[in-house]
């Protein structure tokens, strides 16, 4: 059992790693080293605190007994050794030596020995290089340091406008604290063509998107920023797009973030494709006496098969546990990653596991995916909320390669697509396997077919041919580009708005007449059939192919979903 463990970080990893040794050995010797003063903290959590949700930043650095993880905490309560405000500057592998730099002793550097090295570095948000990204005002959010200046600054009413600038998970969630309780005039910028561009698909964060621009967060996607301007006698900024120039008096930078391997590098450390440490299962670097994890270390996705970086803190606890087990002497794996997500927006909840339909096609597989609108719970039960899943198969195995899920209960939410991901972990997960999911059912919770089983159904049916479908975000490109016309089985008085808007391209002939006006449907033209969710025009269209009709695309999610994009398509079609 080694006895002289060092451990470079103590943020997330370090810490988990540090006290799980120590419960296995009491004996190793534990050194835990950080460049910062303020270490131990739940980084994920800076939204929260600059919104308002978490009153007191020492919530984020404290234990649920409300003891804060300090370096007293880590000596006295934990027995290992922590040093703040020291550098890692170099490793001597073939020494088994870290260089060390103090840097409240005059960089006073040092050598020290270890037996094992653990690398949990981390990683630092990317400061994109159009200029004016350096200047005053212009901010990061990587630590409790940077999430104080903002607050602070928003507390003192110096901010009234403000641009996020990338619209990933930090991103929506600034711009969230800024709008909820500050009243921030807030806009996202996003070079992509959607919100949360590397997790979900583009009908799911449409929905997202939505959301946004509900509580008044303007969303400018398929946007560049060019240049970020300062004026010469105030503090405001200006930022410049290929679209308009936006001013403003603070500019949160959320574009992504990049390991921090500079130290592994230079030691010769085998480097991933993303620039993170490459690690085996058992969270070994390429030199087996240097662990590595947490968000400066690529790991596996199980469904793809390659490799990614997935900065989360509850992976990093996860292979911090892994990395002192096999440290101690034991046999501990970490087999890879699902990418399993979850994220508030508002008041509404997104998650997901797995890779997107893009994501699928880009990794080799031939996606194939089922949309569903149904209520999280019970539909006659007074607090039921809609719930949107988009569940993804390859066409040829079957196999789940991933699902989108978001809705007015996050918790719903998340329950549905956490039960999908303990499959997608085992590699065997096909539609089958989803449609017979045994999920708890009571009124409160649950339908009687819970909205994720008609996930699996609805994919059953279409790739066995029964369900033509075309989503919500094709269907409304397909009918703005072309002439194609829409046969609505809701009722009639449902009809009426989309009717009054697009005349005879919106036929409506409700569910229960249609076998009596079959006549009325034409037959030398491409249909797309709708309602309310896209059951009743399921069971229509199946009514059509028996008939002969068989040029009939059923719209999934239905209105309910198209609703969501309703300023969009009015847009396009007029």
């Amino acid at each position: 059992m080694a006895k002289k463990i060092l451990i470079i970080g103590a943020v997330a990893l370090g810490p988990k790693v540090a006290c799980r040794l120590r419960r296995i050995d009491p004996e190793a010797e534990i050194t835990v080293l950080d460049r910062d003063n303020v270490i131990s903290y739940g980084g994920c959590g800076i939204p929260y605190y600059i919104g308002g949700d978490i009153a007191d930043i020492e919530g984020l650095r404290s234990t649920q007994s409300h003891a804060v993880r300090n370096q007293k905490f880590f000596e006295e309560v934990k027995g290992v050794k922590v040093l703040c405000e020291v550098e890692a500057l170099e490793i001597l592998r073939k020494e088994k030596q870290v260089r060390v730099r103090y840097l409240t002793e005059n960089n006073r550097e040092e050598l020290m020995d270890y037996d094992k090295l653990v690398i949990a570095t981390g990683a630092s948000p990317v400061r994109p290089p159009f200029p004016g990204s350096d200047l005053p005002n212009v901010c990061i959010v990587a630590n409790l340091h940077h999430a104080e200046a903002i607050k602070k600054r928003i507390a003192q009413g110096k901010v009234g406008k403000a641009v996020v600038i990338g619209a990933g998970a930090i991103g929506i969630e600034m711009a969230e604290a800024l709008t909820d309780l500050w009243g921030v005039e807030t806009t996202i910028i996003e070079m992509a063509d959607q919100v949360l561009p590397a997790a979900l698909g583009k009908n799911v964060s449409t929905v997202v998107q939505r959301q946004l621009e509900e509580n008044n967060v303007k969303v400018m996607v398929s946007t560049r920023v060019k240049e970020i301007r300062k004026a010469e006698d105030s503090e405001e900024l200006t930022v410049v797009t290929d679209v308009n120039e936006i001013p403003c008096d603070l500019v949160v930078l959320s574009a992504g973030v990049r390991p921090n391997t500079e130290i592994a590098r230079q030691a010769g450390l085998a480097l991933g494709t993303f620039g993170g440490i490459l690690v085996d299962r058992r969270m070994r670097s390429s030199d087996p006496d240097i662990y590595a994890g947490g968000d400066c270390a690529e790991i596996r996705n199980l469904i793809s098969g390659e490799n990614m970086m997935m900065p989360l803190g509850s992976l990093a606890n996860r292979q911090g546990r892994v990395i002192a087990t096999n440290i101690s002497g034991g046999s501990s794996h970490f087999k890879g990653t699902v990418g399993t997500f979850c994220i508030k927006v508002f008041e509404m909840g997104v998650s997901k596991s797995g890779l997107t339909s893009q994501q699928a096609a880009r990794a080799g597989f031939d996606p194939v995916c089922s949309i569903v609108s149904q209520a999280d719970r019970a539909h006659f039960y007074p607090s039921s909320q809609v719930m949107y899943i988009t569940l993804i198969a390859d066409r040829k195995s079957r196999r789940i390669l991933g699902i989108e899920a978001v809705g007015k209960m996050g918790d719903a939410v998340k329950a549905r697509v956490d039960a999908v991901a303990s499959l997608l972990k085992t590699g065997h997960c096909d539609v089958d396997d989803i449609c017979g999911l045994e999920t708890g059912y009571a009124p409160p919770y649950a339908s009687a077919m819970d909205v994720i089983n008609n996930a699996g159904n609805v994919l059953d049916n279409i790739l066995e041919g029964r369900n033509a479908t075309i989503d919500p975000v094709g269907f409304l490109k397909e009918f703005h580009n072309s002439d194609i016309r829409v046969l609505d089985v809701r009722d009639k008085v449902q009809a009426e708005e989309p009717i009054k808007r697009w005349g005879d391209r919106w036929i409506n002939i409700p569910q229960d007449q249609l076998r009596n006006r079959l006549n009325e449907v034409p037959t030398d033209e491409p249909i797309f059939v709708l309602c309310d969710t896209g059951t009743r025009s399921y069971e229509a269209q199946v009514v059509l192919v028996a008939n002969g009709i068989t040029n009939t695309r059923n719209i999934q999610g239905g209105f309910s979903l198209i609703k969501v994009n309703e300023a969009n398509f009015i847009c396009l079609v007029e």
